[in-house]
C-alpha cells in the first residue's frame, strides 16, 4: 500500500508535466531503453541494458539511485542528432532537474555509448513551479511529506517559521525501528555538515575579539602544522570559503582509522603532511579537511577544546539545550538511530559513524534548536550583523545551478530568491537549514534517513512559498 501511494504520486507528477517524446534516433533509442530499465527499478532489465550497451556500472548502484530519485521524467529535448542527445530530466520524487547528455559515437554502436549528467541545473522559466500562498505552500509541504513518510521515504521532522514565529512543525517516522520509538519534535538528529555553520561562527567570534585575522595564513596559529608550506600559504578566509585546496577526509585512510580519529588533531596527524589539491584562492573545492583545520585553530586561539568552545559560545547563548557533540559511544537520550538504504532495505548506519563529530561536521540537534540558532544569529547574539552579512554573501557562485558559498554558509539563488544556511548528509542522516532574508521565512528539516530525504522537502517548500511579502 505504501509503495502504491508513491507510485500514484509519480504517475500524477508525470501526467502534470506531460509526456515528452524522444527522437527515433540511435541516441534516442538508447536513452529510451535506459529510462525504461531504470524507471522500472528492475534488476533484470538493468542487467539486459548493461549487457546490450556494454556498460560498466553495477546494477545494484542503479537500483540504489532509482530508490533515491523515484525515477526520471524527460522534461525537454534540448539538442538532438542521430548519434547524440541532450535532455532535461526531472526526478519523480523531488523537484530536482538535471541535464543528461547521451552520445553513441559515430558508429552508433552500444560499446560507443556515453552518458553524462549535469546535476541540479536551474529550471527554465517556462518550467518554473507556480508559487503558492503561505497557507497553500505549507499545506502542500505537509501533504508531500506525509506521502513520502507513508512510502517509507522520509523519517524526521520539519519546522517552518516566518518573522520569528513558528508556522508549522511536525514529525514523522521512527527514531528507532527496533524499539518502535517514534520521532517527535524533540528528537535529536545527526546534522552532518550543518555543523560547519557553528565552526564559521566561532571563527568570526574570535576575529571580532582580535584574536585572529581572516586574512592570516592558518600557520600563524598552528605553528606545528606538519606541512609548513601549506600552512604558510592558505588563509583562514580561504578555509572558510573552500578555496584553500586542502582536500577531503573521507576515503580509504578514513575507513582504516575511523575508530582512532577522536579529535581535530588526530585528523591533522593523519592528513596534515599532504600538499594542496590546487593553488589557494583560485577555485572552489568543498573541503571537509579545511574545516577540521579551522577547528584546530579555534582550539589553539581560545585555549579550549573545540567541543567546549561551541558549547559555551554558541549553543549556550542561543539556548540550544538539545544540541551537542558527545561521542557516538555515549548514550544520548532522544538521539535517533540513522538508517541507510542497502540492498533494498533500511539498515542501521552505526558501523559507519566516526568516533565523534569534528569541526567539519557531525553532532546532533533538533529542529527547534536549529531555529533558535537562526534567531540568535539574526539578533546579533552570536556574531555582528555585519559579519553575518559577509558570511552569508556568496564568494563562489555557480550560475548554472544557483548554488553558492560564503564563509561557512551555503548561499542559494533560485527563481530570484536568495537564501542561506547549510545542508548536511551522510549515510543515514540528512538535514538542511534555509533562511530567506527578504521573505522572512526559515525552514529546517532533519532526517534519520539517507540524503536527499530532508533536502528534497526543503527544496519543495522553497520553490512554492510566496516570493513576495
Amino acid at each position: 500500500m505504501k509503495k502504491m501511494i508513491a507510485l500514484v504520486l509519480v504517475f500524477f507528477a508525470c501526467q502534470a508535466m506531460g509526456a515528452v517524446p524522444l527522437p527515433k534516433t540511435p541516441a534516442g533509442t538508447a536513452l529510451k531503453d535506459w529510462l525504461g530499465a531504470y524507471d522500472a527499478g528492475d534488476a533484470g532489465k538493468l542487467a539486459s541494458f548493461k549487457a546490450r550497451y556494454k556498460r560498466h556500472w553495477a546494477v545494484q548502484d542503479m537500483l540504489d539511485s532509482r530508490h533515491r530519485t523515484g525515477g526520471y521524467s524527460v522534461l525537454r529535448v534540448e539538442k538532438s542528432s542521430p548519434a547524440s542527445l541532450t535532455v532535461l530530466i526531472g526526478e519523480n520524487e523531488s523537484d530536482a532537474v538535471h541535464r543528461l547528455h547521451v552520445s553513441m559515437g559515430k558508429a552508433g554502436q552500444g560499446d560507443a555509448l556515453t552518458m553524462s549528467i549535469e546535476h541540479d541545473v536551474k529550471r527554465p522559466p517556462d518550467l518554473q513551479i507556480p508559487r503558492l500562498s503561505q497557507a497553500g505552500a505549507i499545506r502542500a509541504l505537509s501533504r508531500r511529506t506525509a506521502a513520502l513518510a507513508d512510502a517509507d521515504e522520509f523519517s524526521g521532522a520539519i519546522l517552518v517559521a516566518r518573522d520569528g514565529k513558528v508556522l508549522y512543525e511536525h514529525a514523522w517516522g521512527q527514531a528507532d525501528r527496533a524499539s518502535g520509538t517514534a520521532n517527535t519534535l524533540h528528537t535529536k538528529f545527526r546534522i552532518g555538515s550543518m555543523n560547519k555553520m557553528f565552526t564559521a561562527v566561532g571563527i568570526f567570534q574570535l576575529a571580532e575579539k582580535g584574536k585572529l585575522s581572516l586574512d592570516a595564513p592558518f600557520g600563524t596559529y598552528l605553528t606545528d602544522y606538519p606541512n609548513k608550506r601549506v600552512a604558510s600559504r592558505v588563509t583562514i578566509r580561504e578555509l572558510l570559503n573552500h578555496t584553500g585546496g586542502t582536500g577531503d577526509i573521507f576515503g580509504l585512510a578514513f575507513d582504516a582509522n575511523r575508530d582512532k580519529l577522536r579529535g581535530n588533531d588526530d585528523y591533522i596527524d593523519l592528513y596534515g603532511k599532504r600538499g594542496l589539491d590546487h593553488p589557494p584562492g583560485k577555485s572552489f573545492e568543498y573541503s571537509n579537511f579545511g574545516f577540521v583545520i579551522l577547528g584546530a585553530v579555534i582550539e589553539r586561539v581560545s585555549h579550549m577544546s573545540y567541543y567546549d568552545y561551541v558549547q559555551r559560545h554558541i549553543f549556550q547563548p542561543a539556548k540550544m539545550t538539545s544540541t551537542g557533540t558527545l561521542p557516538e559511544a555515549v548514550h544520548v537520550p532522544g538521539r535517533s538511530t540513522g538508517y541507510m538504504w542497502r540492498h533494498g532495505a533500511w539498515v542501521s548506519n552505526t558501523d559507519t559513524l566516526p568516533y565523534r563529530s569534528t569541526a567539519a561536521g557531525g553532532g546532533y540537534s533538533t529542529i527547534g534548536d536549529i531555529f533558535r540558532f537562526v534567531r540568535a544569529l539574526q539578533a546579533g547574539r552570536l556574531m555582528s550583523k555585519k559579519d553575518l552579512g559577509e558570511a552569508t554573501t556568496a564568494v563562489f557562485r555557480d550560475d548554472a545551478t544557483g548554488y553558492g558559498y560564503g564563509y561557512g554558509f551555503e548561499v542559494l539563488h533560485e527563481g530570484g530568491v536568495k537564501s542561506y544556511g547549510h545542508e548536511g548528509g551522510a549515510p543515514g542522516m540528512n538535514g538542511e537549514l534555509r533562511v530567506f532574508p527578504a521573505q522572512g521565512y526559515v525552514i529546517v528539516a532533519l532526517s534519520n534517513l539517507d540524503p536527499p530525504s530532508a533536502h528534497r522537502l526543503v527544496d519543495y517548500f522553497s520553490l512554492r512559498m510566496p516570493k513576495n511579502r
